[in-house]
């Protein structure tokens, strides 16, 4: 299987791309291009329509990982038209790519921000865990624009012949430690660790599924995000826990 990963340089594309190589060929699509690579790499500013057109190359999958800092709920004026062109037009741009290549499954990388107003420091505040069947709240813009994209996900996958996945990434960070998940709380419940990252995805990828959304997150003791629906669509398992780190 041919997968194009668009805003892979950062640290979600790093672990991945090392994880789909030895089974798939993986070409890395970045703005900029950081450290190296053990695969094909071509830079493109996904935020330019023409410059996905003619840059993206036949494939089966893309996966959009695309991704910008953001601190506060309400941003000012210029990092909210930054934002709505990282997590909204790029979200449209990559999509319609897909359809004009005929590339048949998008799979998005989206945010447990989504619905963060249900969630206190890795613990939800709704007595159960939140399921991807609660409605959206987010604490902040970012949320709203990635539940935004899964909905423009949602119409290409009605009108058109391309399989849309969403997944609801938990934590990712880079190069975590045993240490790392002993100092926070909210790590040792919300932590998708890279071996299930690579299964999530590599589940995905497989996954005869029109449209889904899912959460990213290993079954952590008491995890906020219920993934039922990942182990009965995708036939995701979760083969690591923080249990097994700590």
């Amino acid at each position: 299987m041919k997968i194009i990963i668009i805003g892979g340089a950062g640290t979600v594309g790093t672990i991945l791309t090392r994880g789909l190589l030895p089974n798939h060929e993986v070409v890395v699509m970045d703005k900029q291009k950081q450290g190296d690579f053990s695969t094909e790499y071509i830079q493109v500013d996904a935020t330019n329509l023409q410059d996905l057109l003619e840059k993206v190359p036949e494939a089966d999958v893309i996966i959009n990982l695309l991704n910008t800092e953001t601190t506060h709920a309400i941003e000012e004026v210029d990092t909210f038209e930054h934002m709505t062109d990282i997590f909204f037009k790029a979200t449209y741009y990559i999509l319609y790519t897909a359809k004009q290549k005929k590339i048949s499954k998008v799979i998005f990388a989206s945010s447990n921000h989504v619905t963060d107003l249900y969630e206190e420091e890795g613990v939800s505040t709704l007595g159960r865990e939140i399921t991807v069947d609660d409605v959206p709240r987010s604490r902040g813009l970012y949320g709203v624009l990635k539940y935004a994209s899964e909905q423009v996900g949602f119409l290409f996958s009605s009108e058109e012949n391309i399989s849309v996945i969403n997944i609801r990434i938990g934590s990712v960070p880079k190069d975590v430690t045993k240490e790392d998940i002993e100092a926070n709380d909210r790590l040792k419940k919300t932590l998708l660790t890279d071996t299930d990252l690579i299964g999530l995805f590599t589940a995905a990828l497989l996954a005869d599924v029109r449209f889904g959304t899912y959460y990213g997150v290993s079954d952590n003791p008491y995890k906020p995000w219920d993934m039922a629906n990942a182990k009965n669509e995708l036939n995701y398992k979760s083969n690591e826990n923080t249990t097994d780190i700590l």
